[in-house]
C-alpha cells in the first residue's frame, strides 16, 4: 500500500523545485545553499557569516530553487516555535508548487500527524503518541540495548578496526526502534532501505512509498496479533486512528527515531574520541558521557536544521518580512550558538534547543538519551583503548540541510575477545 500524494505534490520530476507565493519583500538576492557538500564540511562558520551578514533570519535554499527562511536567533526561534497561530506547521499550500520527485518533499510534505498539522489535528495526534512512548519500560529499555549492543561489538571486537556507523551506530539504532515498535526483521528491512533514501534524497519518492508499503503490513500484523510495543498502543488509543493515520505516525517515530539517534551515537563517540576533556574520561576521567551526549546536543545537535512552520501571511519578525507559505526553518545548531545565549559554560545544561521547544517539542528524548548513552557506555566499556583510524580533519560529513552526520566514524583498537554472554 503506498502513501497517497496530495493533490498538489503529483507533478513529474524536474531538475528544480519552483515555488510560488507572495511577499510584500520577497528577496531575488543570493540565498546561502544548505544542500551543498561545502555547506556539510563546515556549518559553524557559515552559521557565523550568515550571522554577519543577515542577523537572526536568514534567506536559503533547502535544495536548488527551493527558498526559505533559516532562524539563526535563540530568542527568536522560541518566538516561532511557541506561537502556532502565526507559525503553523501545516505545508499544503507551500507544496501546491513543488513537483512530487523533489529530493526534500518525503522529509516536508504534508502528513496526517503532529508534526504536520496545527490546532485540533495536532492535540490529537499528539496525545495518542506522547500515551504510547510514556507507556514504554525505560528499565526494559536499558536491557533491550544492552542486548542489542554486545552482539555487534562481539561481531568486530576481534577485527581490531570497525566502523562505528555502519557496524554500531545504525544497526542498534534500528534494531533499539524494531523492538520498541514490536517490528519484525523482515518488515524492519523495508522500512530501513526507505528512510535511508527519504534522508539522502536519492529517489526520495519511491524511498516514501517503500516505506508506507512496509509500515501498512506492520499496522496489519499488529490489528491481527497485538502486543507490548509501541504500534499496538497507538491502535488501542481512543482516539481509534485509521490505516493512514497509523502509517504516517510510525513514519515519523522511525524518522525520529533512526537518523538522529544513530547521530548523535556518532557525533558523541567523536568528541569523546577527539576531544583530551572526554579521551580521559575513557579511562575514568571526570566528564561523562552525559556531559558529552550534552555537549553535542548543544554544540552540535544531529538534527541541525528543522522545525518547520509556514506562516499563513506575510508576517514581520525581527524587521524581516517573512513570505506567506514559505518555510520557516529553525536551525537548532546556530540558535544553540547563537552569541545571546553561548557562553561557553554549558556542561550540564538543557538550554538548547535539539529537541525543539513549544507544543511540538520531542515526546522522546528520554528514550534516546538512555539509548544513546547506553549504546556508547557499552562500546567503550568493551573497547576502552579505542581511538580514530584517521585524523579528526580527515572525517568527512554528509551533505543535506536537516542533519548534521558523519560519513562513517573508523576506528582502531588491540584484537579483543567477545563479551561473554552474548553469543
Amino acid at each position: 500500500m503506498s502513501t497517497p500524494q496530495s493533490p498538489q505534490s503529483t507533478s513529474e520530476s524536474t531538475k528544480s523545485c519552483p515555488v510560488q507565493h507572495n511577499s510584500p519583500l520577497d528577496t531575488d538576492g543570493p540565498r546561502v545553499a544548505l544542500y551543498t557538500e561545502a555547506f556539510a564540511a563546515d556549518p559553524h562558520h557559515a552559521y557565523r557569516e550568515m550571522r554577519r551578514r543577515y542577523g537572526s533570519l536568514v534567506p536559503i535554499e533547502l535544495a536548488p530553487n527551493v527558498p526559505a527562511t533559516l532562524v539563526i536567533g535563540y530568542y527568536t526561534a522560541l518566538r516561532i516555535l511557541n506561537d502556532p497561530v502565526h507559525f503553523p506547521s501545516d505545508p499544503r499550500t507551500w507544496q501546491q508548487g513543488i513537483p512530487g520527485g523533489c529530493p526534500i518533499l518525503p522529509m516536508m510534505e504534508w502528513r496526517p500527524n503532529a508534526l504536520r498539522n496545527t490546532g485540533f489535528e495536532h492535540q490529537r495526534y499528539r496525545q495518542v503518541n506522547v500515551a504510547a512512548i510514556d507507556a514504554v519500560d525505560l528499565h526494559a529499555l536499558h536491557a533491550t540495548t544492552e542486548q542489542i549492543a554486545g552482539p555487534l561489538i562481539n561481531a568486530f571486537c576481534q577485527d581490531g578496526a570497525a566502523d562505528l556507523i555502519s557496524q554500531y551506530a545504525f544497526p542498534l539504532t534500528f534494531a533499539v526502534l524494531n523492538s520498541m515498535l514490536g517490528c519484525p526483521p523482515e518488515i524492519g528491512q523495508h522500512v530501513a532501505i526507505g528512510m535511508a533514501a527519504i534522508f539522502e534524497g536519492v529517489n526520495a519518492d519511491k524511498g516514501n512509498a517503500m516505506l508506507a508499503d512496509a509500515l501498512f503490513d506492520l499496522v496489519q500484523m499488529k490489528r491481527r496479533s497485538p502486543g507490548d510495543d509501541i504500534t499496538s498502543r497507538l491502535l488501542r488509543h481512543p482516539v481509534g486512528l485509521d490505516d493512514m493515520e497509523m502509517i504516517h505516525q510510525l513514519v515519523t517515530l522511525y524518522g525520529a527515531g533512526i537518523e538522529p539517534q544513530q547521530n548523535l551515537i556518532a557525533n558523541t563517540l567523536r568528541l569523546m574520541l577527539t576531544d583530551r576533556r572526554f579521551a580521559g574520561g575513557i579511562f575514568g576521567g571526570s566528564l561523562s558521557t552525559r556531559d558529552a551526549l550534552d555537549e553535542v546536543l548543544f554544540d552540535d545537535p544531529p538534527g541541525a536544521n528543522y522545525c518547520f512552520s509556514y506562516p499563513k501571511q506575510p508576517i514581520l519578525i525581527d524587521d524581516v518580512w517573512l513570505p506567506a507559505h514559505q518555510p520557516v526553518v529553525i536551525s537548532m545548531a546556530a540558535c544553540n550558538n547563537d552569541p545571546a545565549i553561548h557562553t561557553g559554560q554549558h556542561t550540564d545544561s538543557r538550554a538548547h534547543l535539539a529537541w525543539g521547544a513549544g507544543p511540538h517539542s520531542c515526546p522522546g528524548k528520554s528514550m534516546a538519551y538512555l539509548i544513546a548513552q547506553d549504546a556508547i557506555d557499552q562500546l567503550l566499556d568493551a573497547l576502552p583503548e579505542m581511538r580514530l583510524a584517521v585524523e579528526p580533519e580527515e572525517l568527512s560529513w554528509r551533505p543535506g540541510p536537516f542533519h548534521r552526520a558523519l560519513v562513517s566514524l573508523p576506528v582502531v583498537f588491540p584484537e579483543s575477545p567477545p563479551m561473554p554472554g552474548f553469543g
